[in-house]
């Protein structure tokens, strides 16, 4: 018997990967973006499977949005099995030269739009007493990422909300709280990014395919568990910032700089913070190599001998 699964942010990267994985299983479908337009392009692509979808324009930021979104689901589906809450954004650029109405929407989007999501969900849930939310979150939760100060705040914050939710929700034990951790992801998401540097940006290596992550989603939809992490080097930087945060926070800082000293010069833009773009909607964002998780190694070989060195300093000071 197929499921109802609603993902927001379904009309490229990540969500879109998400949605053609659930459509491969033959699930009901409710895909939720801004981008009407390139959201039906999606669906054709995943009734195509064999799925049946429904499109909804929606805005994460606004909570009756959130509440239409469930509701439709609710009655297409006859009730909700998976919500999965996805839609996100990134601003890059020196706190205090980001426009302080840039960092509202990016907490609005990232950290308020899965709050939204969860609040119109879990009244489905508990009527049923069950139901799994799954939060796509990424390595940014646990790693702070200087230049998109917001973004962290939004990501660290996702941590804290989530972790309240599950306590609360100890009384349901058929009601599940998912969070995913993915390391960069090969989509457009830096190419839609608002970018207040001034300098051309891109993922920082290795970045990985985010069929990845559309396959843990659907893993953990049919076995839930509280935290998933998605890529080795998810592993490596969140051990890093636990261990060393401050050499951690100390690195990362000197290679954003030292990559903005030597990347090319362009105009600043609000990217899709405030709408959608018409550009950049599929999966991949041509930044990495998909599927060839063996080329990561040379940078988590890197990254542990760097975690050592750090280490030995440290013990040698005391």
């Amino acid at each position: 018997m197929s499921r109802t699964i609603v993902i927001t942010g379904a009309s490229s990267g990540a969500g879109r990967a998400i949605a053609i994985a659930f459509a491969e299983k033959k699930e009901k479908l409710v895909l939720g973006s801004r981008n009407i337009a390139e959201l039906r392009t999606v669906a054709e692509e995943c009734e195509s499977l064999g799925a049946k979808v429904q499109c909804v324009q929606a805005d994460v930021t606004e909570p009756g949005a959130m509440i239409n979104l469930a509701a439709m689901a609710d009655e297409f589906g006859d009730g909700i099995d998976v919500w999965v809450n996805n839609a996100g954004v990134l601003a890059a650029g020196l706190f205090d030269e980001t426009p302080v109405i840039v960092l509202d929407q990016v907490i609005k989007t990232n950290l308020m739009g899965y709050i939204h999501g969860a609040h119109a969900v879990l009244p489905y849930f508990k009527k049923h007493k069950k139901g799994i939310l799954i939060n796509n979150i990424s390595i940014g939760g646990f790693l702070p990422v200087p230049y998109g100060v917001g973004y962290s705040a939004s990501k660290f914050g996702l941590r804290g909300f989530s972790a309240a939710l599950k306590a609360e929700l100890i009384g349901f034990p058929e009601i599940h709280v998912c969070d995913l951790f993915p390391a960069f992801l090969d989509t457009p998401g830096i190419q839609h990014a608002a970018n207040y540097t001034g300098k051309s940006i891109k993922p920082a290596p290795p970045v990985y395919d985010p069929v990845r992550v559309a396959q843990a989603v659907v893993k953990v939809s049919n076995n839930p568990r509280s935290e998933t992490m998605i890529g080795s080097i998810s592993f490596l930087l969140k051990a890093s910032y636990a261990f060393f945060p401050g050499i951690t926070r100390t690195i990362t800082g000197m290679v954003i700089k030292g990559y903005l000293r030597q990347a090319p010069s362009i105009e600043r833009t609000d990217g899709n913070l405030f709408e959608p773009v018409s550009f950049g909607n599929a999966i991949y964002g041509g930044w990495g190599l998909p599927g060839k998780p063996r080329a990561h190694r040379k940078y988590l070989v890197s990254g542990l001998l760097l975690i050592a060195a750090a280490g030995l300093l440290i013990l040698k000071k005391k």
